[in-house]
């Protein structure tokens, strides 16, 4: 009897919480990685460095700066359980619309001729206004008709690509002005990606916006339930997207000083692709910004390592298939193991 009052009035023995390992470790494991084996085979098979060659490190930061600001909208689609197809072809029409506004009047061949010359900030808000504009048609056809998203962004990302087409019949837009271009110089693009990287961790993290997003991707029914006005929050999210997606076709054509109807074609399978292998889940419910950012600059590693490796082009995209089918594997095995425990 003594004995078991002692075991009842002895303090309990409390084991030491372990701390989380954050879910980006893991990805930025696979980052140095790839980077690691990159340096390894360019000295076997290059006789290079990849790692100490800057210019080619900035080659690369610059080039997946723009998927990143796609993929950082379709992130936000992508955890409420939706997809964006279309945003590949969003940036080849907003950078076509963009810099139709952005020419200089010593352009022979500008598109609008009494528009010429207008200050650089005229170009930039009917850019995003044309990507938000795309975002919200394809919110407003997945809540209002029911599509499902695969459907009805694919079918903005056809119109889309037929528009940009059109507006010029096919014919490029070129002789911008130096204020637009100005964007898309030095180390501009990587500012603004950091910049709406940070922006959207935040407005994820902390805002009813955020939870909002989560909610509905983790259980749309809960979500409606619990006061969630889901298909306004989901045109929204759809709309920003687009916004994203706008933005990063200004940047596009601002980099390249000129713009193309073709511009951004499989752009939207990268942004995807950098979304997935960051973690982002494609049943939704579960991303984070963070690990979209090192998921962006592990496609941008890998794309300049097969470069410098001499690694021809058609291989590039094999591997960059495998990769996704494989970041898609490990998602769904990821998920069977969070549904056991």
């Amino acid at each position: 009897m003594v004995s078991k009052v002692a075991e009842a009035t002895a303090p309990s023995v409390t084991r030491p919480r372990r701390r989380r390992v954050p879910p980006e470790l893991g990805i930025f494991l696979v980052l140095i990685g790839i980077a690691l084996v990159c340096e390894i085979l360019g000295w076997i098979f290059v006789g290079q460095s990849f790692l100490l060659n800057i210019q080619r490190l900035k080659i690369m930061i610059l080039q997946v700066s723009v998927i990143g600001i796609i993929s950082v909208g379709v992130t936000q689609v992508i955890i409420t359980g939706g997809i964006d197809l279309s945003s590949g072809s969003v940036v080849g029409l907003t950078a076509m619309v963009a810099a139709s506004f952005a020419q200089s009047s010593t352009w022979a061949r500008a598109l609008y001729p009494a528009l010429t010359d207008m200050p650089f900030f005229v170009p930039i808000g009917i850019g995003l206004l044309i990507g938000l504009a795309a975002g919200y048609v394809n919110g407003q056809l997945i809540t209002k008709t029911q599509i499902p998203p695969f459907i009805a962004t694919l079918g903005m990302m056809v119109s889309a690509r037929g528009l940009s087409k059109l507006y010029t019949k096919g014919q490029p837009v070129s002789g911008l002005t130096d204020q637009f271009n100005f964007i898309g110089t030095g180390i501009w693009p990587v500012v603004v990606f950091l910049l709406v990287a940070l922006v959207f961790h935040i407005v994820l993290r902390y805002t009813r916006y955020g939870k909002f997003t989560y909610a509905i991707g983790a259980n749309v029914q809960a979500a409606r339930v619990s006061g969630i006005n889901v298909e306004a929050h989901l045109v929204k999210v759809y709309a920003i997207a687009g916004l994203l997606a706008g933005l990063a076709g200004i940047i596009t054509a601002a980099r390249v000083q000129t713009a193309q109807a073709g511009m951004g074609v499989t752009y939207e399978l990268d942004a995807i692709a950098a979304a997935v292998i960051g973690g982002t889940s494609l049943t939704g419910g579960v991303g984070r910004i963070t690990g979209t950012i090192i998921g962006t600059v592990i496609l941008g590693v890998m794309i300049s390592g097969f470069t410098f490796l001499n690694v021809d082009a058609y291989y590039q995209e094999i591997a960059k298939g495998i990769i996704i089918v494989a970041a898609v594997a490990i998602d769904v095995y990821r998920q069977k193991k969070r549904v056991k425990h």
